[in-house]
C-alpha cells in the first residue's frame, strides 16, 4: 500500500520506490483503518468521553488540564532538540537551509514558522523554508490527497535543490504521512541532515530520520484532531528548533533578539529600546547609534558600547559573521 515502511541499504541508507499513493483498494484502506488504532493520537480519551454533554465552563477547564500536559511531552524530548538543533546550526553555518515539510496542519506550522525568522531575526528568508502539501493554497484550504502524495514529496525536495548543508524537518502527527515521509528520504538520499517530529513512539518519519523527535501527548480531546495537543506540541518544537538556532548563530544577545527587522513603527520603537536595554543609554543616544548604521540593532549596540563609527562597526561585524561579542571584544 502506499505507506512507506522504511528499507535500508547495504551502507544502512533509507530509501524507497516513492509510489503516488492515488488510490487504494478496499483492503488497503482496511489495513492503514486498523493501523490507526496503534497510534496514541487516534486513541479514544477516557477523560473526555462526555465532552459535548458538560456545562462549558468544564468544558472548558478539561481541554485547559489536556492541553497542560504537552509542554511535559516537549521536555521529555529535550536530548532529540538538542541534537537537531546542532544539524541545524552546522548545517546553517556552511551556508545551508533549514526547510520544514508536513502537510496539513504540521505543514502550516512550519510555513509559519519559516515566515517568522526574518522580521524576528534579519534573516534571509531563502534560509528558512516551509514546505506544504498542496503548495501555498493548502495553507488555507484542505488539498484533497494530497499528504499521500510521497512523490510530490520527493520532487519538492529536487524543486528546492535541497543538499548537503540543509536540515530538512519532517512534520507529522501520526508519523506516517506520505508526502513527510517522501520528502525525508529524497532528502537523505540528497545528502542533508534529516529530523521526524511526530507525536507517536517509534514514527515511520523518525525511523528515516537522522534526528527522532517524539513528543508523545497522548489521545486527543476530540479523538484524532491533531491539530490540538499534537499541533501544539508541535509548535513548540519548531519554535525551539528555530529560536536556539538562531541564538547559536549570534541573531540574540543575551535574550534581545538583536537582528530584528524594523519594518514598521513599533519594531522601530522596539529597536531603540533594544539598545537602551544592551547599553544602559538613553532613547536620544539609541536613536542617533541606529540612524549610523541604517537602522541595524546589533550594529548600534556596537557603536554605543565602543564608541566606534558606524561604518566601521558594520564592517567589524560583517567581519566576524554577525557575531556581536566577538566584535565587542575586537573593538576593545
Amino acid at each position: 500500500m502506499p505507506l512507506h515502511v522504511s528499507t535500508r541499504d547495504a551502507e544502512g541508507v533509507a530509501s524507497a520506490s516513492y509510489p503516488t499513493g492515488a488510490s487504494v483498494s478496499d483492503d488497503e484502506r482496511g489495513e492503514l483503518r486498523d493501523s490507526l488504532t496503534t497510534f496514541a493520537t487516534e486513541a479514544v480519551n477516557p477523560a473526555t468521553l462526555d465532552l459535548d454533554l458538560l456545562p462549558l465552563d468544564e468544558q472548558v477547564a478539561l481541554l485547559c488540564a489536556e492541553n497542560a500536559t504537552v509542554p511535559d511531552a516537549v521536555t521529555a524530548a529535550a536530548p532529540q532538540l538538542a541534537a537537531a538543533i546542532e544539524l541545524a546550526v552546522s548545517g546553517m553555518r556552511d551556508g545551508g537551509r533549514i526547510v520544514y515539510v508536513g502537510a496539513g496542519t504540521p505543514g502550516r506550522l512550519g510555513v509559519l514558522d519559516a515566515s517568522e525568522i526574518p522580521p524576528t531575526y534579519g534573516m534571509d528568508p531563502s534560509r528558512v523554508v516551509g514546505v506544504i502539501s498542496g503548495g501555498d493554497v493548502a495553507i488555507r484550504t484542505a488539498v484533497e490527497n494530497a499528504e499521500d502524495d510521497d512523490v510530490a514529496g520527493a520532487a519538492a525536495m529536487d524543486e528546492l535543490g535541497v543538499g548537503g548543508n540543509d536540515t530538512v524537518i519532517g512534520i507529522s502527527a501520526s508519523g506516517r504521512t506520505p508526502y513527510v515521509l517522501g520528502a525525508l528520504l529524497r532528502a537523505k538520499e540528497l545528502g542533508a541532515a534529516t529530523v521526524g517530529a511526530a507525536c507517536n513512539v517509534g514514527s515511520a518519519i523518525g525511523e528515516v530520520s537522522d534526528v527522532a523527535i517524539e513528543t508523545i501527548v497522548g489521545p486527543e480531546a476530540v479523538t484524532g484532531s491533531t491539530r490540538m495537543k499534537a499541533g501544539t506540541a508541535q509548535k513548540l518544537v519548531l519554535n525551539t528548533i528555530s529560536t536556539l538556532t538562531m541564538v547559536r548563530l549570534g541573531k540574540v544577545y543575551g535574550n534581545l533578539m538583536v537582528d530584528v527587522r524594523a519594518t514598521n513603527e513599533k519594531l522601530r520603537a522596539r529597536s531603540e529600546r533594544i539598545v537602551m536595554l544592551a547599553t544602559g543609554t538613553d532613547a536620544a543616544t539609541a536613536a542617533a547609534a541606529l540612524a549610523s548604521v541604517d537602522g541595524w540593532v546589533k550594529a548600534a549596540i556596537l557603536v554605543v558600547v565602543t564608541g566606534l563609527e558606524g561604518a566601521e562597526a558594520v564592517r567589524l561585524l560583517n567581519d566576524r559573521d554577525g557575531m556581536l561579542r566577538e566584535a565587542i571584544a575586537a573593538a576593545r
